[in-house]
């Protein structure tokens, strides 16, 4: 069975170490924002290229509290309007909501499936404060477009990052820092992934990042003062060292998974199925690797029964959800043919080339 992605495999050659970081951790005997989470922020700040870098509980803390963040400074009111993809995993959604703030879907591209620039000016009403760009599948959104339309209307803009850690722009600039503030989640199955919840925020602004670091610990700088209505969202100490010796290995990683996609690119060749969009350049380190295909379920029971893993990412698109019923009168024509076409094979850095042959001899003969 070629698994859709092996987590154990990927993090067996880390094992060593992760026993000796346990074994600092425990010796020194501090656990909570310790030396290996200054040493993760300083170093994920310096690889993203940002001046700062928080490290937070998970991906969807980390956008939950720039909003907050942003709240403190008054650059965002509760009720303001912030624009999101309509083709996005929930999370990028609830972070909005859960800020009190209103989200407005608007339609991706359909060859990258992130967020069209050409629809959003449409969409901006004098509620709209914030453009939340989503790097799906680990491929950047179209950065520069976005920038320059926020900068038109004033609006900050906001990356959730947390499937493209490592992209880089034409511009070379990496995801994290071609924002106002950029969210990352470091969730087991990520590019860069802990052994658990953990996430980060990264920016250039300062007083940004000052409010996010009080709002992560209860709202308080100095234990027992607290100034601001916080939540208790850090990084943890362990997961903190867990992530500080996978990041050396990231890049290479990250080579590996296009080298995987170079493959599935050039040697697939069925009429039906559709190839995801890249022009091999920088801006996508394939997180995940998604084809579209009319009968979605019965290419899906087809490899499986050669032996083939794959996931959907995702079945239900987010304004079907029940939990946000009311949109579920809303029309997405683009985001719901994305959803149910879409289909994720097998791609991790630990893949052999011998499977990568193998996946791509089974498409073929579909």
């Amino acid at each position: 069975m070629i698994k859709f992605l092996d987590l154990q495999k990927i993090n067996a050659p880390y094992q060593e170490q992760f026993q000796d970081k346990m074994k600092l951790v425990l010796d020194e005997g501090w656990f909570i924002l310790g030396d290996e989470v200054k040493a993760f922020e300083r170093d994920y700040a310096q690889y993203c290229g940002t001046n700062y870098c928080i490290g937070v509980g998970n991906g969807l803390d980390a956008l939950v509290l720039i909003f907050k963040a942003y709240m403190q400074l008054g650059k965002l009111q509760k009720g303001d309007e912030v624009i999101v993809p309509a083709n996005t995993y929930i999370a990028s959604i609830l972070a909005v909501l859960q800020a009190d703030l209103v989200p407005v879907l608007v339609e991706p591209e359909l060859e990258t499936y992130n967020l069209n620039p050409n629809l959003i000016t449409a969409k901006i009403t004098s509620k709209t404060k914030a453009v939340l760009a989503v790097h799906l599948y680990g491929q950047l959104a179209q950065m520069s477009a976005i920038n320059t339309i926020a900068n038109q209307h004033h609006l900050l803009v906001i990356e959730d990052a947390a499937q493209a850690h490592g992209a880089i722009s034409k511009a070379k600039l990496k995801a994290g820092n071609l924002s106002n503030a950029a969210a990352f989640s470091f969730y087991p199955g990520k590019n860069l992934g802990a052994l658990g919840d953990a996430g980060a925020v990264a920016t250039n602004d300062e007083a940004l990042a000052k409010v996010i670091f009080s709002l992560r610990n209860y709202g308080s700088e100095k234990k027992y003062h607290n100034e601001y209505i916080g939540i208790n969202s850090r990084l943890d100490e362990l997961q903190a060292a867990f992530l500080n010796v996978k990041l050396p290995n990231l890049d290479f990683e990250n080579d590996r998974r296009k080298a995987i996609a170079k493959r599935y690119l050039s040697e697939i060749k069925n009429n039906k199925i559709v190839l995801p969009s890249w022009d091999l350049s920088d801006n996508h380190v394939f997180h995940l690797f998604v084809i579209r295909t009319e009968n979605r379920l019965e290419l899906q029971d087809y490899l499986l029964k050669n032996t083939i893993e794959t996931m959907i990412h995702y079945p239900i698109p987010p304004h079907q959800q029940k939990a946000l019923a009311t949109w579920n009168s809303l029309s997405f024509p683009i985001t719901e043919k994305i959803h149910k076409e879409v289909l994720s094979l097998p791609m991790s850095p630990v893949m052999t080339e011998e499977e990568v042959s193998f996946v791509i001899q089974i498409l073929n003969n579909y």
